[in-house]
């Protein structure tokens, strides 16, 4: 029964929504038992362009996707023994097979690279961080107690998400200062909440669950003594924080701060300084996702192709029309996109498209220049 659990074997990379209407992929693949006879191969027919390139085993497995500004100087790298990351190294020797696209532009090779990564997962991309490093969001979830955690996807639990922002340990230790600072709950699902207005049969207090109401971190609506308004409107504070409508906890720590210096509590100073740039560091963060929503909105005309940007995300690609037909239907399109849409995020598939955007025009300001708004694309 071996043969019902084989693997099939890889083909291509498959379509690409980043193509317009009608464009051509131009795939090419090269074979060799041995690094020497790959090197051979690559440097006789990989083109001086932008594209993106896998490695597969012998089994015929993607085992790893990247881009390049220019394929053969990038493929011709993993070659090279000197200088060369270790890295590069451990994925040529596993090579038996490079295969690689051409693509019309160098923002087009992140764009597809980010896709085949979310379509393939190569082993030797997803082995310890995902595109480079992990995103996740904030997640505020429903009731009937709220709090705050962090999330890689947005499921059906959570009311509200705020991100992407870098998963790591300041992002955890910010969520954990959110929700005591709002005194919203953290504890597991499980943990069954009461809430005094609720009209139980045989009310009365509940055993704590755990010891934040002792310590002012939490509400504690475990133990039936915090009514469901109350607590909403912790939740609904929280929310504001990370929406930027309302900073104040932020600013009330830091008058804490320095009014424990002034009385010279350096130790409880020093505390509460540690509080301020965690929240701080996640402010900023979000403030430049949601900067970055509001104001990357617009159509990047590059190599022949429209992409259509909406709220920092690459929602769709447009071959720039040519007469009264593709300008009537680049029209529908525009006005579908731009007009139907609020830009916000609505789903975590667009956390690392995002990203991508953002560090392009990041790195790239002067390309913001040759945007269009789709007023100026249909004039």
């Amino acid at each position: 029964m071996s043969h019902l659990f084989q693997e099939s074997k890889f083909v291509d990379f498959g379509p690409s929504a980043y193509l317009p209407a009608g464009g051509v992929i131009r795939t090419t693949r090269v074979e060799g038992a041995k690094p020497s006879v790959l090197r051979s191969e690559v440097k006789l027919l990989a083109p001086q362009q932008p594209g993106v390139y896998g490695m597969l085993d012998r089994d015929d497995q993607l085992i790893y996707v990247g881009k390049a500004k220019n394929l053969r100087t990038r493929l011709q790298s993993y070659f090279r023994k000197k200088g060369r990351p270790a890295k590069a190294g451990r994925i040529i020797a596993h090579a038996k097979s490079i295969l690689w696209e051409v693509v019309p532009s160098e923002f087009a090779s992140l764009l597809r690279e980010l896709e085949l990564i979310r379509r393939w997962r190569p082993r030797w991309n997803v082995q310890g961080q995902p595109l480079r490093r992990r995103l996740a969001f904030i997640c505020l979830g429903k009731a009937p107690a709220p709090y705050l955690f962090l999330a890689r996807k947005i499921g059906p639990q959570v009311q509200a998400a705020f991100g992407p922002i870098t998963m790591g340990p300041t992002a955890l230790e910010a969520v954990r200062r959110l929700n005591d600072g709002f005194l919203l709950r953290d504890c597991p699902q499980p943990q069954e909440m009461i809430f005094p207005d609720q009209g139980e049969l045989f009310p009365g207090v509940r055993p704590v669950g755990c010891l934040r109401l002792e310590i002012g971190t939490c509400l504690a609506p475990c133990t039936g003594t915090c009514t469901r308004s109350v607590y909403d409107r912790q939740a609904r504070r929280a929310r504001d924080f990370l929406s930027g409508k309302d900073l104040g906890l932020l600013q009330q720590i830091q008058s804490e701060m320095q009014t424990a210096a002034a009385a010279q509590q350096f130790e409880r100073a020093a505390v509460l300084r540690d509080r301020v740039d965690v929240l701080t560091w996640l402010a900023d963060r979000l403030a430049r996702v949601r900067k970055a929503q509001a104001e990357m909105s617009f159509i990047y005309p590059v190599a022949g192709t429209w992409y259509l940007i909406h709220g920092a995300r690459t929602v769709g690609v447009l071959t720039p029309p040519l007469d009264e037909a593709t300008r009537k239907t680049a029209r529908t399109t525009l006005e579908a996109i731009y007009r139907g849409r609020t830009g916000l995020l609505d789903s975590y598939e667009h956390a690392d498209g995002m990203m991508v955007v953002m560090q392009w025009f990041r790195k790239h300001p002067g390309e913001r220049k040759r945007c269009l708004t789709p007023a100026e694309a249909m004039g």
